[in-house]
């Protein structure tokens, strides 16, 4: 399994192929004002000569130039995206001596773009300097009319001189992407991750990409032009939220406008759900039409037909479809206040749960009396929020630290939680909860789905009516190892005698939690770690390039990676020649070693110390867990799809039951996961989604659709490519409820993720289209035994 980054492949494209003669992007001085503001359009593509421009590059695709669609003029450029079968697709215009757009100043890059075929198509613009600095940012091409998109690169909230805590996610807002600042029937592209702050003057490639497709697209791109900013709306942030969570700014279908339109909506959901099983299902929803399998009381895998599958406790073919985050811990958002630190209870080495995934807890009266405006901006994003005297005051909390987001700590506020109140807070302040708990679990059997996906709130654990998964945090005082991408952050050092202690704790508390239930599906360790990618041979090898880099005496990691390399070479001679190295001893290389890459030798080395350390880290967890959950499947630590190296997943599948991975796609293109033959284990997809932005939210999220409706329908396609996969055995949908339009407190994802949305009002088309999924669930994957 190989991947190789599109936008290093388009700088290789351009280094063979000597691109660079194209001559840079600069206008005359009467294209601006006194003040640098761009005052006109300027033209950087229209398309408009004989043959396809000589610095746009196709990759797995074909492009030509065509009569231009309705909306355009003239000619433009056609680019058919070869995505059925290959992991990305696009073009790039690149060029060596630069696009010089240094003397604007507030202004955006625009483009018209059409979509002649008949699915929706998710484009990433990825904008690069010469620095190699790049910002990616995502929008979507419905299926039809010409939609101009554009990209502000200089000016408003690009220029962002607040930010107290700059990364390359959020603004100084706190969103993940802001809601446009003026008014326009343009679509402004989402901003995604990297540096909005690129050298403008330097602008060395401007790339058109999607990847992840099941199938092939085409689009129609024409007019590629530099803008002038409209003048900012400087209250575009202000009042963004109203009382219920929504979007206050725009209206749109099933908005609650009233505390009675919101009670009609749930006595009518009501008095709908039945909370029956599928007729199909066994009591732990597997599949009771087909054939019946060894019943060992607990879930298990096992493969038939040449299909991977679990088996639920009464021996039942079984196929995990769920949904993760039903709990009320991410609902909450930083409201811009915070409190006096030393009234606040701060973490302990000893804590068995990430501050993320705390459950909502209110603030205690002594800090209340210290609160204070910590941002400005963030408070001014509400319309309303209650006083804590005030009857839905019991839904602040506090979050002691966060990974981004507009402030290191503060308070928050739940409107999901508040919402739940308003809907079924009718005997008790705390019935509400109770009667949420009932529902769900009524909307899950209807709905057809077969478990609980992740993190699912720990009340649910009683629960006898369907399946779930546990998960568990190995946190604590434990030494750490940078891969030089700490996403969440660093990687555990699992040869630390203190991570197996706090790995044995995580597992001794998830169990008594569960008690043994078996209706536990199975059970994660840890999350989307980051155990290397594999955009270059350095990011693949970041842990072991840190470890190596550190002294022995203080790292048990490099200690163990130390003692491999000694058993092998025996003489630190034999490494200098088998690394191109000039060491001047052991100890030397044990206190302090310049492990950068030289040949093919040392990346063969450092592939042997990545797996041991995979084999060290998952046997740890395995035998933790095992000592006191024996009967229960190990489910790994749910690897993200941008981080998953070979070596970890051979080491991964020596030692837990079902391999777990995260994936933000439309679902499983062929070529990427062609390496399941060789691993041979049952795999689960961890996380999914898919968002749009036609309900409120300023963020549709990672993976985008055109509306609603699309958004079943990509649903029910991803969910296809992995039901009919032989490897794979269940998918879990992130998220139960919408992210906070304002972002989740711990660290500001506001996407449009949710099958419900933060009044906990349902999304039909998607309801629907998870409906119909799962009532075909069990023919579609093993029908074919029943014929035989």
């Amino acid at each position: 399994m190989t991947k190789r980054s599109p936008v290093r492949y388009f700088r290789q494209l351009m280094f063979f192929t000597g691109v660079g003669l194209v001559a840079s992007c600069s206008q005359p001085s009467d294209m601006v004002d006194s003040q640098g503001k761009l005052t006109q359009e300027v033209v950087i593509e229209d398309f408009e000569g004989i043959f396809v421009p000589l610095n746009v590059f196709k990759f797995n695709g074909e492009m030509d130039l065509v009569d231009a669609p309705k909306g355009m003029n003239g000619k433009a450029l056609q680019v058919k995206l070869h995505t059925q079968e290959n992991e990305s697709a696009g073009i790039a215009m690149v060029t060596l001596t630069s696009y010089d757009w240094g003397e604007y100043s507030d202004f955006n890059l625009a483009f018209d773009i059409a979509n002649p075929g008949n699915e929706s198509v998710q484009i990433n613009l990825i904008i690069e300097d010469k620095s190699g600095a790049a910002y990616t940012r995502g929008f979507v091409v419905p299926v039809g009319d010409t939609t101009t998109v554009y990209a502000k690169m200089d000016g408003h909230d690009q220029v962002d001189p607040e930010n107290a805590r700059p990364n390359e996610f959020n603004f100084s807002s706190g969103l993940r992407s802001n809601p446009a600042t003026w008014q326009s029937t343009d679509r402004q592209a989402h901003s995604f991750w990297g540096k909005k702050r690129l050298d403008i003057s330097n602008i060395s490639r401007i790339i058109f990409m999607t990847d992840g497709n099941l199938s092939d697209r085409t689009i129609t791109l024409d007019n590629i032009r530099l803008r002038p900013n409209p003048e900012m709306d400087p209250l575009f942030l202000k009042g963004l939220v109203d009382e219920f969570g929504q979007n206050a700014k725009v209206d749109y279908p099933n908005k609650v406008k009233s505390l009675a339109q919101l009670k009609d909506i749930t006595a009518k959901e009501l008095n709908s759900l039945k909370g029956d099983l599928m007729q199909d299902r066994s009591a732990y929803s597997g599949w009771k039409d087909g054939p019946k399998l060894k019943a060992t009381g607990y879930f298990r895998t096992e493969k038939i037909d040449n299909k991977w599958t679990l088996v639920d406790p009464e021996g039942y073919l079984y196929f995990s479809t769920g949904i993760d985050i039903i709990r009320l811990s991410n609902s909450s958002t930083i409201t811009g206040y915070d409190f006096d630190q030393n009234t606040i209870p701060m973490r302990s080495a000893e804590e068995l749960l990430g501050e993320d995934d705390m459950p909502l807890r209110p603030v205690n009266l002594d800090a209340q009396k210290t609160r204070y405006v910590a941002s400005e901006v963030r408070k001014s994003l509400f319309e309303w929020l209650p006083t804590y005297e005030d009857a839905l005051g019991n839904h602040y909390g506090y979050r002691r630290e966060t990974q981004s987001g507009p402030l290191a700590h503060g308070e928050t506020f739940s409107f999901y939680s508040a919402n739940l109140e308003r809907k079924y807070g009718e005997t008790t302040p705390e019935s509400y909860l109770t009667t949420w708990r009932e529902v769900t679990i009524d909307r899950m059997k209807d709905w057809g789905f077969t478990s609980l996906g992740n993190w699912a709130q720990s009340e649910f654990y009683k629960n006898k009516e369907i399946p779930f998964v546990a998960y568990a945090d190995i946190i604590g005082d434990f030494d750490t190892i940078s891969s030089g991408f700490d996403f969440w952050h660093p990687v555990p050092d699992p040869y630390d005698p203190k991570f197996q202690e706090r790995a044995l704790a995580a597992a001794q508390h998830v169990a008594e939690q569960i008690q043994s239930s078996r209706w536990t599906m199975g059970v994660f360790f840890d999350n989307e770690q980051s155990f290397g990618r594999l955009d270059s041979d350095e990011s693949h090898y970041g842990l072991v390039l840190s470890a190596l880099s550190m002294d022995a005496s203080k790292s048990k990691g490099k200690a163990a990676f130390s003692k491999i390399l000694k058993d092998k070479y025996n003489t630190i001679e034999s490494l200098n020649d088998a690394w191109d190295k000039d060491y001047v001893s052991w100890e030397y290389f044990d206190k302090t070693a310049d492990p950068s890459i030289n040949n093919d030798e040392q990346l063969a080395d450092y592939s042997i110390l990545l797996e041991d350390y995979g084999n060290q880290y998952f046997d740890t967890i395995n035998q933790a867990m095992k000592s006191v959950l024996p009967n229960h499947l190990y489910l790994g630590s749910r690897l993200p799809s941008w981080g998953m190296p070979m070596e970890i997943l051979r080491a991964a599948a020596e030692h837990v039951d079902v391999i777990t991975y995260n994936l933000y796609e439309e679902g499983l293109v062929p070529s990427k996961w062609a390496f399941l033959e060789e691993i041979d284990k049952p795999a689960l997809i961890g996380e999914f989604s898919v968002g749009a932005d036609d309900a409120g939210h300023v963020h549709p999220g990672i993976v985008i659709s055109a509306d609603q409706e699309d958004r079943g329908r990509m649903f029910k396609n991803y969910m296809y490519s992995v039901i009919d996969n032989p490897y794979f055995v269940g998918a879990h949908m992130f998220q139960y409820m919408d992210g906070p339009i304002t972002g989740r407190a711990y660290d500001g994802e506001n996407y449009n993720s949710g099958i419900v949305s933060v009044t906990d009002t349902p999304y039909k088309p998607l309801v629907d289209a998870a409906r119909e999924l799962n009532a075909e669930l069990y023919e579609r994957r093993f029908g074919v035994l029943n014929d035989k």
